[in-house]
């Protein structure tokens, strides 16, 4: 009876311990390539608006462009699976009011990161059968930056709020983290404008997190085969 019970309690740890780590891996596939997305379109395309056309002419810069679009769906589910198994983490512990704000503010997210690739990404296909008129290049290069840089990173920050509300609350990290979180929220809320490379903040500040998730889970594995070790002498 008592092998049992600790078989059954084995299976119930082991359950238990899957989730975190299936979050750790969603997060940091999610911030490797959307880092890789967003370098890959800083690096191939011009700072200046006045150059709307000439860098769309150069096949090479085409293909960089397309290989960064292409990783934004996949970035994408992985936030969305993401942000799936870490309410799964928070269990009955979770808020209503920040697990509205916390799914929303991620939904929004993924939705405007879509909805700004899928507007380079026409741009480019009319750009490869023929150079569009400079004009509907400036009108797409500056509604992709609106979507991306105005709107998608303000629901980040608003997201990395909700969490470092929702993982104060429910200590599920590092104090150090929760900070960090603060100071990328911040940063996306107001210092965007600054430069293009304030947006790798937020995967950034995932990756950390998931890492971070992926330790505690390797420590938490570790604690019952510890403790179990005596018993089994």
């Amino acid at each position: 009876m008592r092998r049992a019970r600790i078989t059954d309690q084995t299976q119930l740890e082991s359950r238990n311990l899957r989730t975190p780590r299936a979050a750790a891996v969603a997060g940091i596939i999610f911030a490797v390539l959307l880092i890789t997305a967003l370098v890959l379109l800083r690096v191939s395309s011009p700072p200046r608006t006045s150059e709307a056309g000439a860098w769309l002419a150069s096949p090479g810069n085409r293909a960089e462009l397309a290989i960064a679009l292409n990783l934004v769906p996949f970035a994408g589910i992985a936030f969305l699976w993401f942000i799936g198994v870490l309410r799964d983490r928070i269990g009955d512990r979770e808020d209503r009011f920040f697990a509205t704000v916390f799914l929303g503010s991620g939904l929004l997210f993924v939705a405007m990161l879509f909805v700004a690739a899928a507007v380079a990404g026409a741009t480019i296909a009319a750009a490869g059968s023929g150079l569009p008129g400079t004009d509907v290049l400036v009108l797409s290069r500056n509604v992709t930056g609106s979507l991306l840089n105005v709107y998608a990173m303000r629901m980040a920050a608003v997201f990395t709020l909700t969490t470092v509300n929702i993982a104060r609350r429910t200590r599920i990290v590092s104090s150090w983290l929760i900070y960090a979180g603060l100071a990328c929220a911040v940063v996306l809320l107001i210092g965007i404008g600054i430069s293009p490379w304030v947006e790798l903040v937020f995967p950034a500040w995932i990756l950390a997190l998931s890492l971070e998730i992926l330790v505690i889970r390797g420590r938490a594995a570790a604690a019952p085969t510890a403790a179990a070790a005596p018993a089994g002498e």
